[in-house]
């Protein structure tokens, strides 16, 4: 099960939630509009040490052109889009990526009807995130009904996202999907946003990763 921790502006706590056991993926946001868009240039992120989690670039309508110039300068192993972007931009920007990149399409998601989205995406995305509907492309700290995703009946394997905090470990035991591939961290692990809290994020993955 895949745990990806979002929102990382800060190179120390970007390494420090990168050293943590239990962590795969971990997120940096470039989109300027979000309060935990990375503005730090790459060599602030090089700690020199080596780690087993891949970083992933979260992206919003961004042109191609930037965001494989991002990729490129952040060593980004996942490209994570946000946004409206449309199924010939991701044939574009597959087409360009470095081999061995993924990509992960996020989805608000609040009916049945949300889900008929994904239709045009699969077979070009190697991971959905499902999300809480909100006002911007951002996160909400909110948790949307996932008994909606019953009716997600796709090839895709998703990440969980939406709000996931402490209190919501007894119903992830519970949850089951055939494609639930993980789950999304952010914002009900920080301290402020962009800065997780080390501890509470431990704490959680070992409770959450517990045979």
């Amino acid at each position: 099960m895949i745990v990806k921790v979002c929102g990382l502006k800060d190179p120390a706590n970007h390494a420090a939630v990168a050293a943590l056991p239990g962590v795969d993926l971990t997120g940096m946001i470039f989109y300027p509009a979000s309060p935990r868009f990375v503005q730090l240039p790459p060599d602030a992120f090089e700690t020199g040490k080596e780690t087993t989690t891949h970083r992933v670039g979260v992206f919003v309508q961004e042109e191609v052109e930037r965001v494989l110039e991002l990729q490129e300068r952040y060593r980004l192993e996942f490209l994570q889009l946000h946004g409206n972007e449309s199924v010939d931009y991701v044939k574009e920007l597959r087409k360009r990526m470095p081999a061995g990149t993924k990509i992960i399409k996020a989805f608000a998601v609040k009916s049945e009807e949300s889900l008929a989205l994904t239709h045009p995406f699969h077979g070009i995305c190697d991971y959905f995130l499902f999300d809480t509907p909100g006002p911007g492309h951002g996160g909400t700290g909110r948790q949307f009904d996932w008994s909606v995703l019953e009716q997600y009946v796709g090839e895709t394997p998703f990440l969980l996202s939406g709000g996931i905090a402490p209190e919501h470990l007894s119903v992830l035991y519970t949850f089951d999907h055939p494609r639930w591939a993980g789950i999304d961290l952010n914002s009900r692990f920080e301290t402020e946003p962009g800065i997780k809290d080390i501890e509470k994020l431990s704490q959680f993955i070992a409770q959450f990763r517990e045979p």
